[in-house]
């Protein structure tokens, strides 16, 4: 249905309406004040009888009343007047002339109960009227006393009623004539409202019609069609600004879509025709890479760099079977840095195909692609390889079960591409930092941790021990004679002593231990979750171990030296880690004083 045609039925249905409920107003006001002066009047007349009967009673001429209630009734629209006595007033004086009694239940129901009846009998095409019943009380106030002649009543007892019957015809004529002139207003101005619709807004109409099919081929993403052939100058600069904001739109939304593309992949492409759609894709992904890359320049390790790029497989882009590794491009060396699946391929024996030749591998266009994957029969896979740097290259590895998987991975590959390219100098950049806080806490000539390290741990181990209990062993020992060594055999020498000793210790504490080359010839060693007894064990095997190693001076001779360790407990014997040190170090002190080559536990006596 056009437009105007819409409009102008829904004019016709508002003024119908308005016009019903206007009638229905008028139909029940009408009504109501019909009826309402009818109640008037008749309660008027009441009184009026009531007096005039009252009158005559006391002049003693009330035998004449029928010729008065007679002389009422030629009154206009009053139909019929009569009266009904009360019991008592029958008792006292009979039923009257006329049979004065209730002629109907109304009668007997308002002598009953003292109190007025309406009846309001309405019909549309035939006579309506209404009825009044209003009774007669007893009262002995006012300027005549009832009771003065009616001696059987008390006071508010029903001596009679008076029943007027009346028209209401006037006042239902009235109003019918009143609704049928307003039926013809309604209906000239329904004429005129449409006439001026389709005179004046014909233009503006058909202007809305063709905005309407412009706006649904924009809304399906086409913006080349415009407004044609606009008739009256509002609807020509209306159609000029609309035809003119669509070319705007289109030309830049193109130059957006084609210019903002770069910052993603190559690989990505979006097929939908709407360049709206296509540019609110792509600032999309934009806005999910950029809050990616700066989520991850404030994670601390590059482990929470890589599981912040698996949440995004997992979470974004629904991949859940994969691993990430790292291959560097110098050492060809191979590590695994985070694992979703089982490695199902020969990478760290064999080398990858991916990494070698700079492509994806996809098992799905060649079975037996990938010579490390010939046992890969039972799942697809993917091996991406990303460039991080000069030196290393990050592969990722997609493992997938069904052909529906295997689509969409393909389809996600461009989108891993942003990621990874986002998190490309967040990689280098913690790996160089990785590199320069190592160095700064790893002794250079034996490669274990340094001082440095040590006092940045030891807030760490203070606060882990205190939280939940973990006892530490805390070993200082140093080479007995080391002074001898450098003044005899030089300092190279000294420093083969030295890698001796911390070859020795590797070799005899846990991964979980910690070794520090505390200064010169001393080390430090924490033994993690270590009682005394442990402590003591460790110690006696490193003391041991290490006296039975030969220390090269040159050729092929060699020496073998011993050295002295002083033991303490933390927290058992203090509540700083610092102190405990110096503890052990008072106990290294008393091995030396004492012998030398063994191991001395510490005791409160070495304090003073």
């Amino acid at each position: 249905m056009k437009t105007k045609n819409k409009i102008i039925l829904l004019v016709i249905s508002i003024i119908s309406f308005t016009f019903f409920l206007i009638t229905i107003d008028m139909i029940y006001n009408f009504r109501s004040y019909g009826i309402k002066s009818i109640d008037d009047k008749a309660k008027a007349i009441a009184k009026t009888v009531e007096h005039s009967l009252t009158s005559q009673m006391v002049s003693g001429v009330i035998d004449d009343r029928e010729l008065f209630l007679g002389q009422l009734e030629d009154i206009p629209n009053i139909d019929k007047i009569w009266l009904s006595r009360g019991q008592k007033v029958i008792d006292m004086y009979g039923k009257g002339l006329n049979n004065e009694t209730a002629r109907d239940e109304v009668d007997r129901q308002v002598l009953e109960t003292g109190e007025t009846k309406k009846v309001v009998n309405d019909h549309i095409f035939s006579q309506s009227t209404y009825r009044i019943t209003i009774p007669y009380n007893a009262t002995s106030k006012g300027k005549i006393d009832c009771m003065s002649c009616h001696t059987n009543a008390q006071e508010g007892d029903t001596l009679g009623a008076i029943s007027i019957q009346m028209s209401i015809d006037d006042s239902k004529q009235i109003g019918i004539k009143t609704i049928t002139d307003t039926l013809l207003i309604a209906l000239v101005l329904m004429i005129v409202i449409i006439f001026l619709l389709n005179f004046l807004i014909s233009p503006f109409l058909s202007l809305f019609d063709s905005i309407k099919k412009v706006m649904n081929k924009a809304q399906q993403g086409d913006y080349s069609y415009r407004i044609k052939n606009p008739s009256g100058k509002e609807a020509k600069d209306v159609a000029l600004w609309i035809n003119g904001l669509l070319e705007k739109l289109e030309i830049t939304l193109e130059a957006i879509d084609s210019k903002i593309s770069i910052f993603l992949s190559e690989n990505h492409k979006i097929t939908d025709k709407d360049h709206l759609i296509n540019v609110k894709n792509t600032v999309d992904r934009l806005s999910d890479v950029y809050k990616f890359r700066k989520t991850i320049e404030y994670d601390e390790t590059i482990d929470d760099v890589y599981n912040r790029l698996a949440e995004v497989l997992k979470i974004k882009l629904g991949i859940t079977k994969f691993n990430f590794f790292e291959i560097s491009t110098i050492s060809n060396e191979c590590k695994l840095v985070h694992n979703e699946a089982k490695i199902i391929c020969k990478i760290f024996e064999e080398g990858c195909r991916a990494d070698r030749t700079n492509t994806i591998i996809d098992s799905t266009q060649f079975k037996d692609i990938c010579p490390s994957c010939k046992a890969c029969d039972k799942q697809n896979y993917f091996c991406v390889p990303y460039a991080i740097s000069n030196e290393l290259d990050l592969i990722i590895s997609i493992y997938t079960d069904t052909v529906t998987q295997t689509v969409k991975v393909r389809e996600m590959i461009p989108y891993i591409q942003d990621y990874v390219d986002a998190a490309k100098t967040v990689i280098v950049s913690k790996k160089l930092m990785n590199i320069l806080e190592h160095n700064a806490q790893t002794d250079a000539l034996t490669g274990l941790k340094n001082r440095k390290y040590l006092e940045d741990i030891t807030p760490k181990v203070t606060s882990q021990t205190k939280r939940s209990g973990i006892t530490y062993g805390v070993l200082l020992l140093d080479i007995d004679f080391f002074k001898m060594v450098n003044d005899t055999y030089g300092h190279d020498v000294g420093d083969n002593a030295i890698k001796i000793v911390s070859q020795t210790l590797n070799e005899n504490i846990r991964e979980s231990d910690i070794a520090v080359r505390y200064g010169g010839e001393e080390f430090v060693v924490l033994l993690y979750n270590c009682d005394e007894q442990g402590a003591i064990d460790v110690a006696q095997k490193i003391r041991t171990n290490f006296s039975k190693k030969n220390i090269p001076t040159g050729g092929t001779n060699f020496i073998q030296k011993t050295m002295s360790i002083g033991v303490s407990i933390f927290p058992n014997d203090t509540l700083e880690l610092e102190e405990s040190i110096k503890f052990a170090d008072l106990a290294l002190y008393e091995a030396k004083n004492s012998g030398r080559n063994k191991v001395v536990r510490f005791d409160k006596t070495l304090v003073n």
